[in-house]
């Protein structure tokens, strides 16, 4: 038993004085009476274990007698009083092999500082998918940024059930849901999280402690993690570490070092030329169904390493002839010119970053280097992620403004609507592939699409089968892209 059991008891009793109840569903304490921030700025823990094993078994006793393992008692120190900082905006790391006390210190820590959550223990409603669960009641935005950060960056992912996810997947999904509670008005005590990030691989855990770092000090949170891997310091950047060293014995170290911006392997990446076939290897993990990406005129990579995996591809091909934002920015420089068009603009058509290291700021990044590498005077794009991400304009690019649906497709929609068929329900497909109508519908909007980018495309459309043609419908219905420029 550890030592402690009758102050946590005397806690827990403080706390229903105070109006604290601990919730369940998320594994945070609640605070319902008063609603400031806890102004504690340091605990104190110390554990201690009862080694009575009770009565011994004849094989107990065997392994007591060869191994000199006392049976009748005592008391075994896991954690000496040991007194941590805690201030809003900074990080604990509590390291050291496993066995080593992290677990029971983090467990002391939770019981003495109220309102802390628990990441392990944060649950999800059965049936509810992640993205309801995470900053609920505010924009998605908000929401597309915490689950980006940790390392659930997929839109499939997002209109997920926490029970479909794997246990890599779950543990993210816990972190951005624990990290989005804490962060609101009023909530208090320490975001708490054991085993950090032990099951994942290697580039993602210094992804997610590098963007732990930054929202750390933006929303002010007071962390504590707990890990054996030695290789997340760089990017964790916490304010104090706590190594632990077995038998009890702990050290406690701040480091007041300014934070760095950047992740611990940014000086190897690096910029190389591509090929349109590289965009294979990217294409599932766009947010869009189709891998149309018309006239490409340049490739680049982003890699770990000059042999290095590739972190994330750009593909600039060559401008559709009209844009009406296009016409509205250049004060119709382009306008009725395909000479000018063709030799002085062209279009980023793709951004693509691995889904391990989104969040990090390599997209803005990556986007900066090569718009100088392009060669034409201007650079557009039309990004539908614009609306949650500034990555364009964080990259130099400048937002002009923003798309809403288009004629064509707004009178699509309205006659689908007439056909009582919703393309944003599960049946969608079924109805494009047994309907004539309705595919006759959903085929006219992909091919003006196809023809306003690339130029034809009648026959590539009678060629797709009906799941690929309701994708890529649904796609074009949903999309109300930002229209960014770059000029040289």
């Amino acid at each position: 038993m550890v030592v402690g059991k009758m102050l946590a008891e005397r806690g827990a009793i403080k706390r229903r004085r105070r109006g604290e109840t601990a919730d369940p569903t998320t594994g945070c304490v609640k605070r319902t009476a008063r609603k400031k921030r806890s102004s504690a700025a340091r605990v104190t823990v110390s554990c201690v274990r009862e080694s009575a094993i009770g009565r011994a078994s004849p094989r107990t006793a065997e392994v007591g007698f060869h191994f000199g393992i006392p049976l009748d008692g005592g008391k075994v120190s896991i954690v000496e009083k040991t007194t941590v900082p805690l201030s809003p905006g900074s990080i604990v790391l509590l390291l050291g092999p496993s066995g080593s006390g992290k677990s029971s210190a983090l467990a002391e820590m939770e019981r003495r500082v109220a309102g802390g959550c628990v990441v392990n223990r944060i649950t999800f409603p059965v049936g509810a998918a992640v993205v309801d669960r995470v900053a609920s009641g505010q924009p998605l935005a908000k929401a597309v940024s915490i689950m980006t950060a940790c390392g659930f960056a997929e839109p499939h992912l997002w209109v997920r059930r926490f029970r479909e996810l794997s246990d890599g997947e779950k543990f993210r999904a816990q972190l951005a849901r624990a990290i989005s509670l804490q962060s609101r008005s009023g909530a208090v005590g320490p975001l708490l999280c054991d085993e950090f990030c032990s099951a994942l691989h290697r580039r993602v855990a210094k992804a997610i402690s590098f963007n732990l770092r930054k929202i750390a000090s933006q929303s002010r949170l007071v962390v504590v993690v707990a890990c054996s891997h030695e290789d997340l310091i760089r990017d964790l950047q916490p304010d104090t570490i706590v190594r632990f060293k077995g038998k009890g014995q702990c050290d406690v170290a701040t480091d007041q070092s300014k934070h760095c911006k950047t992740l611990s392997f940014h000086r190897r990446l690096c910029v190389q030329p591509g090929r349109k076939k590289d965009y294979d290897a990217f294409a599932a993990m766009h947010y869009r169904a189709t891998d149309e990406l018309g006239f490409v005129d340049k490739v680049f990579l982003l890699r770990d390493g000059s042999q290095g995996d590739p972190l994330g591809i750009l593909v600039y091909a060559h401008s559709p002839l009209q844009l009406s934002l296009r016409n509205q920015a250049t004060n119709k420089r382009f306008s009725r010119n395909p000479k000018a068009v063709n030799r002085d603009l062209r279009i980023l058509r793709r951004l693509v970053i691995h889904p391990d290291v989104r969040g990090c700021g390599l997209g803005h990044w990556f986007v900066r280097k090569t718009l100088p590498l392009v060669g034409t005077k201007y650079v557009e794009c039309l990004a539908a992620m614009g609306e949650f991400n500034p990555v364009f304009e964080k990259a130099g690019m400048e937002r002009i403004g923003q798309y809403g649906i288009p004629p064509k497709r707004q009178a699509a929609l309205e006659e689908l609507t007439a056909l009582d068929v919703d393309p944003f329900r599960h049946d969608f497909f079924m109805h494009v592939s047994r309907r004539k109508r309705v595919r006759a519908v959903v085929a006219r909007v992909v091919f003006d699409w196809y023809r306003a980018t690339t130029g034809g495309g009648e026959s590539r459309v009678e060629r797709q089968s009906p799941h690929t043609l309701a994708q890529t419908f649904r796609g074009l219905i949903g999309s109300k892209p930002v229209y960014y420029l770059w000029r040289r």
